[in-house]
């Protein structure tokens, strides 16, 4: 299975290049060779937790490791795709349940919401192509107005805006300036003359 992934171009063997995949979080699960150095070990798992991928150290030499994938040694490899990766994680478990069986299990949960992201991302590609365009939300239905409640700011501002009510026919022309002229006669009828001030009997010089 590694090495269908290899030719399908889907591994990164080595350390520097399963570094650079799980940085750039396209490592879905690191392999570490069984007989590999402790400190390759903890390069490996501190990868991982970079990429948020599991690592996993299989029962298998770097001689295998390397030979499933066309080097004479390997110490580590980082698998990018996550069908393949899920692949692998099923035959470790199928091999070792109580090492593996839990990693795989979180590894098929991954590839499901892959699947289910990569389908959706195909349906939006396809709706793009069409013109095809979501339905519009039906419109939210309004509870009825409780009589009882306070008024809320919206109808006392629309009752600010009110226009003064007029009881009469409106007026205009003649009539209405006449009733102006005879309201500004009577405004200031008996109202006493107002005493002039100090200086406001001088002229401008």
């Amino acid at each position: 299975m590694i090495g269908l992934a290899h030719k399908a171009g889907r591994v990164e063997i080595g350390e520097e290049p399963v570094g650079s995949a799980a940085r750039a979080k396209k490592a879905r699960i690191i392999l570490v060779a069984g007989d590999a150095a402790a400190s390759s070990v903890r390069r490996a798992m501190s990868f991982a937790n970079t990429g948020s991928c599991l690592c996993l150290v299989i029962p298998a030499t770097k001689e295998q490791l390397g030979r499933a994938l066309g080097r004479t040694s390997c110490a580590m490899a980082a698998v990018t795709d996550i069908g393949f990766a899920d692949a692998v994680a099923g035959k470790l478990a199928a091999l070792d349940p109580e090492k593996f069986g839990s990693a795989a299990e979180r590894m098929t949960v991954k590839a499901q919401r892959a699947r289910e992201r990569r389908q959706e991302q195909l349906a939006h590609e396809k709706n793009l192509r069409t013109g095809k365009k979501r339905p519009p939300k039906p419109p939210e239905k309004k509870a009825p107005a409780d009589k009882n409640a306070p008024p809320d700011k919206e109808a006392r501002r629309s009752e600010g805006k009110r226009k003064p009510f007029r009881s009469g026919p409106r007026e205009r022309g003649a009539a209405a300036r006449s009733r102006q002229k005879a309201q500004a006669r009577t405004r200031f009828q008996g109202s006493k003359p107002v005493k002039k001030g100090k200086g406001s009997g001088r002229k401008n010089p």
